[in-house]
């Protein structure tokens, strides 16, 4: 193969490679005796210009020099931001990811929230099982922190998701039923037969009836769920809507952190998920319950103690005095009393003198005397 030029002349393409390689190996800086030093510009970007017409250069095993900038590998890249594989499947971040999800409030430092969650799981077994007729396992998978907006793009699609609001705490939470739930209540109230899987139609949405069974449920759910929160703080959930597109069930912003509850509900041989998701945004009216250590079925109280702290407060000592009258007296007054000074009181053998533990006036009563003693006899308690 050849190629003509203007001039007349051919050049094969044995002659063009070595042309090239001789271009290359100038920008290089391979000039062997030093010279042509003065042109080293314009021989540098025509040599770039050649190596790139090259390309491939190294694959046929020449050691052409490269620029010093490296482009990165896809591999690299995800190594970098966090998203690759090994990283990605573990509980711990790296790379940027790490530093974007450091702010995060993990669930772990709100101690009695798994106790809450806790309790939700076994009421809603017994809930459950009253709502279906049938034998009803519910667990709790998992509990995680991440962002709003991470969540809503990982829920499997077709699933439903109920919008409720925490009337007390005036903000919002989201329930999402994933579609083997959805099918697996449905074929369980309408009598489907036990021992064969629910049936699952794809590319169709969700029927009324379908919608109206879910949304029972939900209100289950979300009854359950007021009954486990209110040994902490008395909050009340409202069921507002349910939507099958998660851009309809916006209820927080998409950076915003979010706790995640996983739970899976297994009636035999079916069953399906429900995930519940709380902003830290709505939790924030009970941070200061939530972060209290758990002691005893009664979210902190401790009977026992109550009650040994009570019978050691009967026992315990107090002084009385009793406060016969009270003068205002100037500084100068005082500091001019001598020994013998006198001080005349405004009572009487039958006036009334109060009974006080330290500043507080307790009761009132008569001054009198039994044997060598001077007493008090209470006439009335002083109601503060």
């Amino acid at each position: 193969m050849s190629m003509d030029e203007p001039g007349g002349e051919s050049r094969s393409a044995d002659d063009e490679e070595a042309l090239m390689k001789e271009w290359a190996a100038m920008a290089g800086g391979d000039t062997g005796d030093g010279g042509g030093g003065g042109g080293g510009g314009d021989s540098d970007a025509m040599a770039a210009e050649w190596e790139a017409m090259l390309g491939g250069g190294d694959e046929d095993g020449d050691d052409t020099p490269k620029d010093s900038t490296r482009v990165l590998n896809q591999d690299e890249i995800d190594s970098l931001l966090g998203f690759d594989d090994d990283h990605g499947r573990g509980d711990d971040k790296s790379g940027i990811q790490a530093i974007l999800n450091s702010a995060l409030v993990s669930y772990e430092r709100l101690p009695m929230l798994e106790v809450v969650f806790d309790r939700l799981v076994r009421m809603m077994s017994t809930s459950m099982r009253n709502f279906t007729s049938d034998n009803v396992e519910v667990s709790l998978d998992n509990i995680l922190s991440l962002r709003f907006g991470d969540y809503l793009n990982s829920i499997p699609l077709p699933a439903m998701l109920a919008v409720f609001k925490a009337e007390e705490w005036d903000n919002y939470g989201l329930l999402t039923v994933d579609s083997s739930l959805i099918y697996s209540i449905v074929d369980v109230l309408l009598g489907g037969r036990r021992g064969t899987a629910a049936m699952r139609i794809e590319g169709r949405p969700y029927t009324t009836i379908e919608r109206n069974l879910v949304e029972r449920m939900v209100h289950v759910v979300l009854s359950d769920l007021s009954a486990a929160f209110d040994p902490l703080s008395p909050v009340t959930f409202r069921f507002d809507r349910l939507e099958t597109n998660p851009r309809f069930a916006t209820i927080s912003r998409p950076s915003n952190a979010a706790i995640v509850a996983k739970l899976r509900i297994d009636m035999e041989d079916r069953g399906g998920r429900l995930e519940l998701l709380l902003p830290y945004a709505t939790l924030e009216p009970v941070r200061e319950l939530l972060l209290q250590m758990f002691m005893g079925e009664k979210f902190g109280r401790d009977s026992i103690w109550e009650t040994h702290l009570a019978e050691e407060l009967w026992l315990t000592e107090v002084q009385m005095e009793a406060v016969l009258d009270e003068q205002v007296m100037g500084l100068r007054e005082v500091l001019n009393w001598k020994v013998g000074s006198k001080i005349l009181l405004n009572a009487q053998p039958n006036s009334p003198i109060d009974l006080r533990c330290g500043d507080v006036s307790m009761f009132r009563g008569r001054m009198g005397r039994k044997g060598p003693h001077i007493a008090i006899r209470v006439d009335e308690k002083i109601k503060g």
